[in-house]
């Protein structure tokens, strides 16, 4: 068996793996925005040089004007999305080598406490620590989970929508020297692909890690990913924070942000009319995602009063209607409940529960309560 000794000594090194390929992105994140900005940069020269142009100079040159500005604005888009996607990459990564680091930390003390020695002895990771067979198959398949994950997010958006992008490029250089009129008007198309490009792209990056939690904290973070869910939905999700909002730890804060973010979208999924986040900071950190929809209306029927004065049978008759009507109403109410699926409510208590979070669903499902302890006066959180 492994010592833990030896654990810390194979995760140190996978971190130091990990950091070397994050300095690599960094290098070609550098040089991915200095051509970006180099082809805007020519972009922005060549067209304004096309708008200025000489009505009665010679088409050619107007031509030329036209399909370098074609050519420079797919370059420029594709060195865009190029730097999104590698800075996304990098947080990713940044995030894993985190995690990592964290368990060689672990390893490393649980070797420095029972002293390291050969495998069986009291350095090994016995019953008592963490197996490393175990713990290396977790973080080789997390790192690989995630970065599948990654890649079929790209192939399936921002990569599909440069293909078309430069295909629609092709088109506006075929274009451009036989119908001007309509090259111009795939050239607005085009520069309409590549606006709703650039937004899916960002898009795509907030949601594998949103730059604005870690810059700003939790509270502009959840407002950003309301309205965007809520906009794409097309539902106005309101949005409260009461009180003074503060920093949390990593873990704590990114694992919050999870759980609430994948609620609001378990929330819209199922079509609510009102969708509200509340969180009130006050000694605890209260959070109340609430999903309501109006029941139907279930007219109420017209009958006499019971009063004794009906014949056995008609009473009878009533009764039953009332009855009726009564349970038309509770199903009306219960179908108008607004829950969250079972499997994604477990998958959110378990992870509110590893990180000391009460997560408790009320109303018949349509209101999620969480309460995290908050760290006052330099004490940690229960």
């Amino acid at each position: 068996m492994t010592s833990a000794a030896e654990l810390a000594d194979q995760l140190t090194a996978e971190s130091a793996r990990l950091d070397t390929e994050v300095t690599e992105i960094d290098l070609l994140v550098g040089h991915a925005r200095s051509e970006a900005g180099r082809h805007e940069t020519r972009r922005a020269s060549a067209a304004d040089r096309l708008a200025a142009l000489d009505p009665s100079l010679p088409a050619s040159e107007a031509i030329d004007l036209a399909t370098q500005a074609v050519t420079l604005t797919r370059r420029a888009a594709f060195m865009d999305a190029q730097v999104e996607v590698l800075e996304a990459k990098k947080r990713a990564l940044q995030r894993l080598k985190d995690a990592v680091d964290d368990h060689a930390a672990r390893a490393r003390a649980i070797a420095e406490r029972d002293g390291d020695g050969p495998a069986g002895a009291s350095g090994a990771v016995t019953d008592g620590a963490p197996a490393v067979p175990a713990v290396s198959r977790i973080v080789l398949t997390a790192q690989e989970d995630l970065r599948r994950e990654i890649a079929r997010a790209m192939h399936d958006g921002p990569a599909q929508s440069l293909t078309n992008i430069v295909l629609q490029a092709e088109i506006v250089e075929r274009l451009v020297g036989r119908d001007p009129d309509a090259a111009a008007a795939e050239m607005r198309q085009l520069v309409e692909m590549v606006q709703h490009t650039l937004e899916a792209t960002k898009a795509f990056i907030f949601d594998v890690r949103p730059m604005v939690l870690d810059d700003l904290g939790l509270v502009p973070t959840l407002r950003r990913a309301a309205r965007d869910r809520g906009r794409r939905a097309g539902l106005a999700v309101e949005f409260e924070s009461i009180g003074a909002d503060e920093r949390l730890p990593v873990e704590l804060e990114s694992g919050l942000f999870r759980i609430i973010d994948e609620a609001l979208a378990g929330y819209l999924a199922a079509r609510p009319e009102r969708l509200s986040l509340r969180m009130d900071w006050a000694d605890e950190l209260l959070v109340e995602l609430t999903a309501t929809r109006a029941p139907a209306d279930v007219p109420e029927p017209d009958l006499p009063p019971a009063d004794g004065s009906l014949p056995p049978a008609l009473a009878a008759m009533v009764e039953q209607r009332r009855v009726d009507h009564a349970e038309a109403v509770a199903a009306a109410e219960r179908a108008a409940l607004v829950e969250l699926p079972a499997t994604l409510w477990r998958d959110l208590a378990g992870r509110a529960a590893l990180l000391a979070i009460q997560a408790e669903l009320q109303d018949g499902g349509g209101r999620l309560r969480l309460v995290t302890p908050l760290a006052r006066d330099g004490a940690a959180p229960a």
